[in-house]
């Protein structure tokens, strides 16, 4: 496109300068961090964050604000800058804690932690794909909310994002949903900087970013000059007017821009500039201060003099929303809650009572679960990674969410784990929706970035898992999950489901909705599992929430605790039988969630798997871990190899998950200990 001619005011340039100077002072001052692309994309920060993004510094949270992303997260001191300039509450004494313990500065940015940081970035592509989720919620919900005359949901999505962000294969998989749903409110800025940090980007990538971006059906803009304020502008603008496709806006830039000897280099990418060359850019650049941390109160003031326009800006939508609320109270009251992450009133008396469902794959009992929820809670939304009649995560009646329909509740990922994960993150970080996603267990790997850092932030996402062992069959060891369980117990805050039959999957999908704070995941069976007897008491299934619960005991002494998850709990329940043939007495423990039985009192976690008793652990996967709850001196009975291709009922006679291998286990076990004794 034209560039205009570059026309910085004294104060103007006074205000980009103080990025770039507050960059390499925090940086210096850690003695770790990125002070070269801060530096680089300070005017573009400047433009974006006083001409074009709607947001009040005052109120972080406001849900019609502009969401920012910061993909490129190695930059955070640029969005620290713009936090602390712009107004936010985020102190010039927090800009000096960059890196240090307990700051709000982290060397990269961390949603909750900072105010106005919109989600964590670092992991590069992963904030481009949320900004994907974020913008396709936004379109959502103005679809389901808007109203003649009442535009309550108005707002874009913008991201920053740097050439080692495109090399991630997130980014094709993101950028191509992007373009195909039309997300004409999604804006990406590219920092083509031709630096990475092992030198010249010429070192691994050729790609011409814009006919790439183009084959996605992305409008795309050029600014070849990154100091130049009105070029931006200019872009911005243009973007903001495209209708129909998301923007690309390929941005030149210098690395270290304003550096007299390091500007272009490698060098300034991830290391401290030093004390000489920043004294020698702060002369280079006219800066009035040498002294660290110096803010320029005219800078200051320029920065927030439109404060009283962010302000005015939501005070306005607030006195929009107020009419609308008069006017449609019900969707305003559903939009409000619904902002608040808070579920419709009576949404888990849409749980059906699966304790007389036929014998059938756990995945089918969640399909009929989740259809009722759906039915309960209409911002419940998500799809599969084509996979949705294998995973039951269809919508029956909501519709494909396409561009053409804006308002369905199927979103369709296509063969892109790793972008679900993280667009659902993005659906969650906006707010607004309850976002799910399913695929086979074995891609859980695909995805576990994204769930890493659903985890980290604490997104409250679930995840549909089928498929979830041997017991898949004739697919063979690729498709066939065996220590995918053991590595997803290990993220910290994901809370594991693992379901035995009807009445565990619905009280699964109860836990998982209501746990607020992290992701969760049901690991549901292809195969056919019976219908679990409890008895008088059906729904003792509610033992779920504790994490394990004693479901068999013996007839007479205790000599030994079954304990199982999913598929293997029937299992376990059949060498019950065997053993107490057999004259020996065992408990059977349904174990569907370490996470939950971690998080029970001492004494309860005593009751259900009491020290000094032989226990005996059940898992058609990895045996890692499972010593945590049998003990040193306790068995546990799994697959640590891969799988093979056949029946399911051959595999697991093969690999020696049967009611009798686990019977000659138990006895074998005990009359060791009676030889000992």
């Amino acid at each position: 496109m034209p560039l205009p001619g570059n026309t910085l005011t004294a104060v103007e340039q006074l205000a980009v300068d103080t990025v770039k100077v507050l960059a390499m002072d925090a940086v210096q001052e850690a003695d770790s961090g990125h002070p070269g692309t801060p530096m680089a994309l300070a005017p573009a920060g400047y433009v974006l964050w006083t001409r074009h993004l709607r947001h009040n510094p005052r109120d972080p949270g406001w849900v019609d604000r502009d969401r920012f992303v910061l993909s490129a997260g190695h930059a955070s001191m640029l969005i620290y800058s713009l936090l602390h300039l712009t107004g936010y509450d985020l102190s010039l004494e927090d800009i000096r804690q960059f890196r240090q313990w307990g700051s709000r500065t982290p060397g990269h940015p961390e949603y909750g932690h900072t105010p106005g940081v919109e989600t964590t970035t670092g992991p590069l592509g992963q904030g481009v794909a949320n900004s994907v989720g974020m913008a396709l919620t936004e379109r959502w919900l103005a679809n389901r909310y808007n109203r003649p005359g009442h535009r309550i949901v108005d707002h874009r999505t913008w991201a920053i994002c740097s050439d080692g962000d495109l090399m991630e294969g997130i980014s094709h998989e993101a950028a191509e949903i992007a373009g195909h749903q039309k997300l004409d409110k999604l804006t990406w800025i590219f920092d083509d900087n031709r630096i990475t940090i092992e030198g010249s980007t010429d070192l691994a990538t050729a790609t011409d970013q814009c006919r790439r971006f183009q084959g996605y059906g992305w409008h795309t803009l050029t600014v070849e000059d990154g100091t130049d304020l009105e070029a931006i502008d200019a872009a911005l603008a243009a973007a903001k007017a495209e209708t129909g496709k998301p923007t690309l806006i390929v941005l030149t830039t210098t690395i270290a821009e304003g550096s007299p000897n390091m500007a272009g280099t490698a060098a300034t990418h991830g290391a401290p500039l030093g004390v000489a060359e920043i004294e020698a850019t702060k002369r280079n650049i006219g800066y009035p201060s040498r002294e660290p941390f110096h803010v320029e109160p005219a800078a200051l003031e320029h920065w927030r003099a439109g404060a009283a326009e962010w302000e005015a800006r939501q005070l306005a939508w607030a006195g929009r929303f107020a009419r609308y609320r008069a006017e449609h109270p019900g969707p305003a009251a559903d939009f409000e809650a619904g902002a608040r992450g808070q579920l419709p009133a009576g949404w888990a008396e849409a749980l059906p009572d699966l304790a007389e469902a036929p014998a059938t794959a756990t995945r089918n009992h969640s399909g009929r679960v989740l259809q009722e929820l759906a039915r309960a809670i209409p911002t419940m939304l998500g799809g599969s990674a084509d996979l949705g009649g294998s995973n039951k995560t269809d919508i029956s009646g909501g519709g494909d969410l396409l561009a053409d329909n804006p308002g369905g509740r199927i979103m369709h990922f296509g063969v892109r784990e790793h972008a679900m994960g993280a667009l659902l993150n993005g659906m969650a970080l906006h707010g607004g929706v309850h976002p799910f996603g399913g695929t086979f267990l074995i891609f859980s790997d695909y995805i576990r970035p994204a769930i890493r850092l659903a985890a980290l932030m604490g997104l409250p996402v679930t995840y549909v898992f089928t498929h979830d062992s041997i017991g898949l069959g004739e697919d063979g060891p690729t498709h066939q999950p065996v220590e995918q369980l053991a590595a997803l117990r290990a993220v910290p805050r994901l809370l594991d489901l693992r379901p035995a039959d009807g009445p565990e999957t619905a009280e699964a999908w109860r836990a998982a909705l209501r746990y607020r704070t992290g992701p969760s995941f049901l690991a549901l069976t292809r195969q056919t599992v019976p219908v679990i007897d409890r008895g008088p008491d059906p729904r003792s299934a509610d033992g779920l929430h504790r994490g394990a619960y004693i479901l068999r005991e013996p007839a007479t002494g205790l000599d030994a605790v079954l304990v199982a998850s999913g598929s293997e709990v029937a299992v376990a329940l059949a060498a019950h039988g065997e053993l107490a043939a057999d004259g020996i007495g065992a408990r059977v423990v349904s174990m569907p969630s370490w996470r939950l039985f971690a998080g029970q009192p001492r004494e309860y976690r005593e009751e259900v798997l009491p020290s000094g008793v032989l226990k005996v652990a059940v898992e058609a996967g990895s045996t890692l871990g499972w010593e945590r709850w049998v003990g040193d001196a306790g068995i546990a009975i799994g697959i640590d190899g891969f799988g093979a291709s056949a029946p399911w009922r051959e595999m697991y006679r093969r690999y020696g998950i049967t009611a009798t291998a686990i019977r000659d286990a138990v006895e074998k076990a005990l009359a060791s200990r009676c030889s000992r004794g």
